[in-house]
């Protein structure tokens, strides 16, 4: 390996050993802290400043400013959450906080999502500071946390209360775009993010006559709920191709030969093989229980159940999507907004666009970029409040050998 590869994975594995595990509540999350001051120090190594603000006890986010070479250019936003999602040790086959390096991969909890891509920051940022690259526009960093469950301790603390760290930035790149697909060994798709869903954590509430296990019971706040969340969770939302979506599928269907009918976008998603799952969750809103909540003893019917809905909506189908829900949830059961945030989509065009498309290939002569809608959610939907269009782009080209 090159010495910038070889950096590259030992900032990743330094990174994975700190376990930042965010469960949800800030009792029980971790390391944060420890991992932010970690990215401080990589980069005071080398010369450059960086200050770290805490939204609560160790729940900490870290900012620095490269200077370019031209101020007047709006500053490019490069974020990376330092949070990663529980891990079962005993359902690894490596210690998921160990950082292992195994069969030719490193290992561990927050390996792909996504201490991989603030390793590669890291390391680009310290090969410039040491051979006195300066970027041609201002380069905002930002390490964030609690990424993992939503961003109000990470990328929204940011924005709310330390925007003036952000001045400036007109443009970001984060996660979850710049992967290929490959159609042939002279073509290879990179999926650059340009849209993503709206998050809309939902918390449904049955209510029904308290009583004792063993009697006749037809108000059984269980037996409601649980009715309701059969019904999402077998219902399918109606198909909605956006803008992003459709240049999607239009390239990917040119590239591989197959009919697109744009009535029924799903016959051609259904051949995609791997990424079917991905794409095929962006034609349409999605809700899916999650958790369940009733009763605190057996022989007991509680007067109260709840349950947990992930849903995940298109751009500009927020409200419509929460009228079809309400009717297929019924008007027994009260529904709680646990965490909402809005659908992001932007054009497939421009300058920055320009530069991604010419380093994939730089690297990859076969790579040919093409927009994509990431079922999911990042920060972007905290930096976009502050008018700035956002990517995903870490780069990973998954066959080369």
């Amino acid at each position: 390996m090159s010495s910038s590869v070889d950096e590259v994975v030992d900032l990743c594995r330094d990174l994975l050993r700190i376990d930042t595990t965010n469960t949800g509540d800030n009792a029980t999350s971790a390391g944060e802290r420890a991992a932010a001051e970690y990215v401080a120090e990589k980069l005071a190594e080398v010369g450059v400043s960086s200050e770290i603000h805490e939204s609560a006890p160790g729940r900490a986010s870290l900012v620095a400013r490269i200077p370019g070479t031209d101020p007047g250019r709006g500053a490019l936003l490069v974020h990376g959450h330092l949070d990663v999602v529980p891990a079962e040790a005993a359902e690894w086959s490596v210690p998921p906080f160990a950082g292992e390096i195994k069969d030719g991969f490193l290992w561990g909890r927050g390996a792909i999502d996504m201490k991989d891509f603030d390793a590669m920051v890291l390391a680009v940022v310290r090969e410039w500071q040491r051979t006195g690259v300066r970027p041609p526009r201002d380069i905002v960093l930002a390490f964030t946390a609690d990424e993992e469950a939503g961003g109000d301790f990470g990328a929204h603390f940011l924005v709310d209360k330390h925007r003036h760290l952000l001045d400036g930035c007109t443009e970001g790149i984060g996660e979850v775009g710049g992967f290929s697909y490959t159609v042939s060994k002279d073509l290879r798709l990179y999926l650059i993010e340009t849209a993503e869903k709206g998050i809309n954590w939902l918390r449904l509430h049955a209510r029904g006559r308290p009583g004792h296990g063993s009697m006749v019971h037809d108000d059984n706040a269980v037996t409601a709920l649980a009715e309701a969340v059969a019904r999402v969770g077998r219902h399918r939302f109606p198909v909605v191709v956006t803008p992003t979506v459709r240049a999607f599928l239009e390239e990917v269907s040119e590239a591989l030969g197959i009919e697109l009918d744009p009535d029924d976008p799903e016959a051609a998603i259904g051949k995609l093989g791997t990424i079917a799952n991905i794409i095929g969750a962006t034609v349409r809103n999605t809700a899916n229980p999650t958790r369940l909540d009733a009763g605190y003893k057996d022989n007991v019917i509680p007067s109260r159940a709840s349950a947990t809905i992930d849903c995940r909506t298109l751009p500009g189908q927020a409200d419509l999507f929460l009228e079809q829900l309400r009717e297929v949830i019924g008007p027994d059961v009260e529904i709680e907004h646990v965490q909402r945030q809005p659908a992001l989509e932007t054009t497939f065009d421009g300058a920055l666009v320009d530069a991604m498309a010419a380093a994939l290939r730089a690297e990859d002569p076969a790579a040919r970029p093409v927009p994509y809608m990431l079922s999911g959610g990042t920060d972007a939907k905290a930096f976009n409040r502050l008018g700035i269009r956002c990517f995903g782009f870490a780069p990973c080209n998954y066959l080369r050998t």
